[in-house]
């Protein structure tokens, strides 16, 4: 039993871990799972954005960094010119000092990306995402059309707020959706359309506030109706939305507490522990992972194999204690964005390259350290040296260190995985941003969006200059003029809440990221579960769950 030095939680390391921890010469981890999470993700700005002036053209431009940044800021146009070359920063290594001494050094000078996006069209508010389309903010996702605020969402056309949605058109406030259609207020469903407020479904069409079905057709709150009934009902909840789903939610909270759950959201996989887990095999303790094999300590993985500690990982294989390292990435030790590179150690945003160590901002470049280019027998014989080097001052192994990240811990999705107030966050040692304030001087008019008609029939198109005030953290907001067009296609009423507000609402119908040791309500049988032993609910092992929704 090992005792983390940063919360002195005690934790265990698998036999399997302690193999793969000498087959990537790294020694065993010293602080547990969630601190080792939580040090990679305070290096993860997702979706606060600035506006600032691009340090290479002089032009306005969206950001993940702030204004006062060490380092220059470019546009993605700029960047990815030939005006500039990061390997004019390169630095020699010096053993008289540490390792991330200098590399914090080489940080403060090598240019980075304003947003990292690739081949989006009119898609200025996206960051993290590829071929989006008439997009707004949007983040960590792929290949969307028309999407608003959503984060995780591949594949999927005129969706609003959703959290991990795919292959899904016209859904709106969706959790963990997959192949969906027409579907709001819901959590968990697959292949699935013109649902409203349910919870694990498969397979199923119209329905309303009902759970755990498969492949059903005219249920409400779990009861058979006949089509003509549900149909009348439908059309009561589609024309008085907010007042019918506000009384179907209190009868589906009644209804959620007299079920049971499964104890994971687990299909078609072997041997593995965690939760939304698809098609892999012999993972432990990974969330949302798909098509994985011999991964641990993963999150937001795909087609991954043998990698541990990892925050974002796609197509990779033998990638340990990284975040954002994606795309047919290869032995890679210690990283922040490396897409498509092999053979790199402690490097951050590098592309298509190898055989990279403390390296920041290279594209298509090869034996490098501190950004300064070696012939392969140099790089072959300087590498082993520092390793050593790192060694004995305790570096080799660890992440990087908190206060090398370009980000306040309020501005990373640390944050939304650990909150911290403003003083527990300095107690720590974390920097801290403090919201800044909207101008709001060519607003019109400034109203609290509690007050608005909850009929969007009775919006004005002038709300669009509006400033509204959220509920409940009372920043202001602003509707988009897509947005509104999307909530009357849809007879929605507008938000009362803040995006940020909203997203975290979604964030928290989900589990978190931890297992407990619980037992099946039916069978006593031990699982290891995302819900946490002091809550109420009954939970069910895979056996016992099947034999219920089969029945």
């Amino acid at each position: 039993m090992n005792t983390c030095r940063k919360c002195a939680t005690e934790f265990k390391i698998a036999p399997e871990s302690m193999a793969f921890y000498e087959r990537m010469g790294v020694p065993t981890p010293r602080d547990c799972p969630a601190c080792r999470m939580r040090q990679r993700i305070m290096f993860r700005n997702e979706h606060k954005l600035y506006k600032r002036t691009c340090d290479g053209t002089g032009k306005s431009i969206v950001s993940i960094y702030d204004t006062g940044t060490p380092f220059p800021v470019y546009h993605v146009d700029f960047y990815w010119s030939d005006r500039w070359n990061a390997l004019g920063f390169g630095q020699e290594f010096d053993f008289s000092r540490s390792f991330f001494a200098q590399f914090a050094e080489l940080s403060t000078k090598v240019p980075r990306l304003a947003l990292t996006k690739r081949n989006c069209e009119n898609s200025e508010y996206v960051n993290n995402e590829e071929e989006d389309k008439n997009c707004y903010m949007c983040f960590a996702g792929a290949f969307c059309e028309d999407c608003y605020f959503c984060r995780f969402t591949l594949n999927s056309k005129n969706c609003v707020d959703c959290l991990n949605t795919s292959r899904s058109e016209l859904c709106y406030e969706c959790v963990n959706t997959l192949n969906s259609y027409h579907c709001r207020h819901s959590q968990n469903l697959k292949n699935c359309s013109e649902v409203f407020l349910s919870e694990d479904l498969i397979g199923c069409t119209d329905c309303i506030a009902s759970i755990g079905l498969i492949n059903q057709q005219y249920f409400i709150l779990n009861i058979k109706y006949s089509e003509t009934e549900y149909l009348a009902k439908k059309a009561q909840l589609l024309t008085n939305y907010a007042s019918e789903l506000k009384k179907y939610a209190a009868e589906f909270r009644t209804l959620k507490n007299s079920v049971s759950n499964r104890f994971a959201h687990i299909t078609n996989s072997e041997n593995v522990t965690g939760d939304y887990i698809l098609n892999s095999k012999d993972c432990r303790e990974c969330f949302d992972i798909l098509e994985c094999q011999d991964c641990a300590y993963i999150q937001d993985g795909q087609n991954a194999k043998d990698c541990e500690d990892c925050f974002i990982t796609y197509r990779n294989e033998l990638t340990y204690n990284t975040m954002g390292v994606c795309l047919d990435a290869v032995n890679c030790i210690v990283g922040c964005y490396c897409w498509a590179c092999t053979d790199t150690m402690y490097s951050q945003n590098c592309f298509s390259s190898s055989h990279l160590f403390g390296c920041i901002g290279l594209s298509n470049q090869h034996y490098c350290i501190l950004n300064k280019p070696y012939k392969k027998e140099e790089y072959a014989q300087l590498v082993p040296k520092i390793i050593e080097h790192m060694k004995k001052g305790e570096e080799w192994g660890e992440f990087f260190p908190a206060e090398l990240s370009p980000f306040a811990y309020n501005e990373t999705v640390a944050q939304e995985y650990f909150p911290l107030t403003p003083q527990e966050a300095r107690a720590r040692g974390f920097r801290w941003k403090e919201e800044q304030e909207i101008d709001l001087s060519a607003i019109t008019k400034k109203i609290p969006a509690e007050k608005l008609p909850r009929d969007v029939a009775e919006i004005p198109d002038d709300i669009l200059n509006w400033a509204l005030i959220c509920s409940e953290s009372k920043r202001p907001y602003i509707i988009q003029k897509e947005e509104l067009n999307f909530y009357r296609k849809l007879n929605l009423p507008i938000p009362q809440f803040h995006p940020e507000v909203r997203y975290l609402k979604r964030m928290n119908l989900r589990n978190p990221r931890h297992l407990w040791s619980r037992v099946c309500a039916n069978c006593g049988k031990k699982v290891a579960t995302s819900f946490a032993p002091e809550r109420t609910e009954q939970i069910l092992c895979s056996q016992c769950y099947g034999q219920k929704v089969f029945a």
